[in-house]
């Protein structure tokens, strides 16, 4: 397990593999190298990554694998749509004593709870720090006081369900927001948090995986075939990173229409290389500069689990 000490000096790399020039990876001398025909395009070393993000098609070999198990590299591979296609995870499988722990956990909805309030509490501070209009005292008393008052699951869903709804209109109302559409982009606002959220959920559950969790055993989110239900719930309170990061860029003029065509129904990022960094870009810094701040959460949150930490930490949001 890394301490925070050596996480600080981990590194999350994208790489936007380009199949018409023949992106390939490789290990030189202790060294992830990017080629493009042969040609080395650039180089990290190993003992400086946390986990990998391909974009596109590439080749890899054994050999590559087998280094990335060597040094406890996470390894996410996306299609050009950004949908993952396949995952190498650096965990902490044996930790047996964390997952009795997880499967026998008498506090389930306090611990749901928690993860609701965190996630409005870093609402409420997005929307201050973004200068939306709003009544502070619906956030702080009437919304949290429902949390916590509510005496089921199906209750505490309904909550937040509505706060998430609200929130977005104040949020994104100067972009024009219709509504949250998971999956249909059904316009580029949606479109955009797919993809941010989706960088997020992967760089959540490789930090669960670190420290040995089932990420499919959740408190908020409950078990459900193939859903990784833990890494959705701890991914919640961070969601606003995302959220803001994509105001900012609104607000900057980096979003532009023409970089997205309609097909299909839905609103697809054109396959240019450069406007794919772009947008990538946006949410990976988001996430860079969180990274130890998500890193401490997590570890707060496996105290909490293990019984070596009295209450739940939440994660906070930076400037």
């Amino acid at each position: 397990m890394l301490t925070l000490p050596d996480f600080k000096e981990k590194k999350i790399v994208f790489i936007q593999a380009n199949k018409e020039l023949d992106s390939k990876i490789r290990f030189q001398n202790d060294n992830l190298c990017v080629f493009n025909k042969e040609e080395l395009i650039n180089q990290i070393s190993c003992h400086r990554i946390f986990s990998v993000f391909i974009i596109g098609s590439t080749s890899i070999t054994s050999v590559l694998l087998n280094k990335l198990r060597k040094y406890g590299i996470s390894l996410f591979i996306l299609a050009d749509n950004f949908s993952l296609v396949a995952e190498i995870m650096s965990q902490a499988e044996g930790n047996y004593i964390l997952r009795s722990k997880q499967y026998f956990t008498t506090d389930s909805l306090a611990i749901a709870k928690n993860i609701v309030i965190n996630k409005a509490s870093n609402q409420f501070d997005t929307l201050m720090a973004s200068k939306c209009q709003i009544d502070p005292d619906f956030f702080i008393e009437s919304t949290t006081g429902k949390i916590v008052k509510a005496s089921n699951l199906q209750q505490l869903l309904g909550i937040e369900g509505n706060l998430s709804k609200k929130y977005f209109n104040l949020l994104f109302k100067e972009i024009g927001w219709l509504k949250r559409s998971p999956q249909t982009k059904i316009d580029i606002t949606n479109l955009l948090l797919d993809i941010g959220y989706a960088f997020l959920f992967n760089y959540t559950d490789s930090l669960l995986k670190l420290f040995g969790f089932d990420t499919y055993k959740g408190y908020y989110h409950q078990l459900f075939f193939q859903r990784k239900s833990l890494s959705c719930d701890l991914m919640e309170p961070g969601r606003c990173l995302i959220e803001r990061a994509l105001l900012k860029a609104y607000r900057l003029k980096r979003i532009r229409d023409e970089d997205f065509t309609f097909r299909n129904g839905g609103f697809i990022m054109k396959s240019d290389p450069q406007i794919r960094k772009k947008y990538t870009s946006i949410f990976f810094e988001a996430i860079a500069n969180h990274k130890e701040n998500l890193y401490i959460f997590i570890r707060n949150f496996y105290r909490l689990i293990m019984g070596m930490e009295q209450f739940y930490i939440p994660f906070k949001v930076l400037g």
